[in-house]
């Protein structure tokens, strides 16, 4: 059938992950870097997601799709740990139209969407409660997301910080590695094994010309592949334009700092 359904320009799309909470139905994800949308019977064409994008990349077409279903999306929520009961189809702000199956609804989703765990948050490391025990370590985390893939490059929390960008491996091999390196600083953290490099030299190039970042550390493992994080980053500053001062740091398997 004819109807309209969200599309997502590829080539605009800077995968910043912002449209996902946005959506009540789950329809969109990130995949190699980019947001899709999962299934076109997932996607009910209202919208929600339009003004969440910062490079205007999502817009509503008509095209030849499946029809949206409802039961899929339950499911679909179902699946991925989110409550269908929040999912409300006679949601509204009043744009609703046919579906083609009898129901005219808007938007006025009360739970996070498909992906409530993406929204962008900044917040002071939280203090321990009472006495610490000897030789207990306080979380330095500051800010929510934290993967690559998922933080907006315009996030607040970039603005005039200095940039950890750790390959994921290392909070398990180096101990102390929230008091001796992510105290004070924005984080990113992503896998050049498992993920896509010219993903990250994408989105680390945007991150570095618009954020404002004021330093990058690169923490890596002292395995080769993880010389793919260190390579991105030192690219996309190059592609950026920026004069960002830049330093790498290894890690050991065995925890040690092995460079600096």
């Amino acid at each position: 059938m004819i109807r309209k359904i969200v599309n997502i320009d590829q080539d605009k799309c800077d995968g910043c992950g912002l449209c996902v909470p946005s959506c009540a139905e789950g329809a969109i994800k990130i995949v190699d870097g980019k947001a899709q949308i999962a299934a076109d019977n997932l996607c009910d064409g209202l919208g929600a997601c339009l003004g969440e994008c910062p490079q205007d990349a999502i817009t509503i077409i008509e095209r030849e799709a499946d029809e949206f279903d409802e039961i899929a999306v339950e499911k679909h929520l179902t699946a991925q740990g989110a409550a269908p009961a929040g999912h409300d189809h006679g949601h509204g702000h009043g744009h609703g139209h046919e579906h083609g199956h009898g129901h005219g609804h808007g938007h006025g989703h009360g739970h996070g969407g498909g992906c409530p765990g993406s929204r962008v948050q900044s917040f002071a490391p939280a203090p321990s409660a009472g006495t610490p025990a000897a030789g207990a370590i306080q979380s330095q985390l500051a800010q929510w997301p934290v993967q690559l893939h998922l933080v907006p490059v315009t996030a607040p929390y970039f603005k005039d910080a200095e940039l950890l960008i750790t390959a994921d491996c290392v909070p398990f091999a180096y101990a102390n590695y929230h008091q001796d390196f992510l105290a004070g600083k924005a984080v990113v953290v992503g896998c050049p094994k498992l993920d896509d490099n010219n993903a990250y030299l994408t989105k680390l190039t945007e991150l570095f010309r618009v954020s404002g970042i004021k330093g990058i550390t690169v923490l890596r493992m002292e395995v080769p592949c993880c010389g793919g994080i260190v390579m991105a980053a030192r690219q996309a500053l190059a592609a950026s334009g920026m004069e960002i001062p830049f330093r790498e740091v290894t890690v050991s398997i065995r925890g040690e700092i092995v460079e600096r």
